[in-house]
């Protein structure tokens, strides 16, 4: 069966000291060829990009994105793969059954656990799959997708959280919750979408102060749910990706 062979190539690391970017997961290569070629420009500040083939791993290998994700590697940028827990809906066994997909067909180097659950309620289980997934990596990196603050719990059950997902008119009011007061800023995510222009250095100032170490901000819009706003650059990317630096990887 088709899958990429593993490079030897070091993956950059998360990148504590800096501020970069987690890239939620462009369209797919044929549909966003030009996305995909920026993400291995020398400098760029990445901390990962998430590979979602059509809502997983797909049926069977993807030709295009096997190239694309080869592309990555050998850059040395860590790729993600999306698994969707849908609220806690979606069972144990048909996540671990898409990682190992994931893993067998692209070589990821960990996963973004999408919609995860928030409630204390779920945290025993989401442990119970983030603790099968990184037997599964040997040493991966996993990132739970909440999009919202979950309870405190969560942050030992993987690497990353994504604390704010949402639209630029929330997030300029949000508030970070108390307790990631005690974690450093790269166990946190923003993905912020119809931020403008004029507002990236507030944006960024905003993702500073509440403790976030990755970001993705673009000022693409949630269209009536059409199509995810992140599915595309950003229209200030080269601007964005100046503003934030160097990448770690330099």
């Amino acid at each position: 069966m088709p899958h990429l062979t593993t490079t030897g190539t070091k993956l950059s690391a998360t990148g504590a000291e800096r501020l970069g970017f987690g890239i939620p997961g462009y369209a797919h290569p044929l549909l966003a060829p030009v996305e995909w070629a920026e993400l291995t420009r020398p400098g760029t500040p990445l901390h990962w990009v998430v590979l979602n083939v059509d809502g997983g791993p797909g049926a069977r290998p993807d030709p295009h994105c096997l190239e694309a994700v080869g592309k990555l590697r050998n850059a040395g940028v860590r790729v993600l793969g999306h698994l969707d827990m849908a609220h806690g809906s979606r069972s144990f066994g048909h996540l671990v059954s898409e990682a190992h997909l994931y893993l067998e067909w692209y070589r990821v180097d960990g996963f973004l656990l999408d919609r995860c659950p928030t409630d204390r309620a779920d945290l025993q289980e989401v442990r119970r799959t983030t603790a099968t997934l990184e037997a599964v990596l040997d040493g991966g990196h996993l990132v739970l997708g909440h999009g919202s603050h979950p309870y405190p719990g969560y942050a030992e059950a993987a690497d990353q959280l994504v604390t704010f997902s949402g639209p630029w008119t929330d997030y300029r009011w949000s508030q970070v919750a108390e307790w990631t007061a005690d974690h450093p800023p790269e166990r946190f995510v923003h993905f912020v979408h119809g931020v403008p222009r004029t507002h990236l250095e507030e944006a960024t100032r905003i993702a500073r102060w509440q403790g976030a170490g990755t970001i993705f901000f673009t000022d693409r819009t949630d269209q009536w749910g059409q199509n995810s706003p992140f599915e595309a650059l950003p229209g200030y990317w080269d601007e964005i990706v100046s503003r934030i630096g160097p990448g770690v990887s330099e």
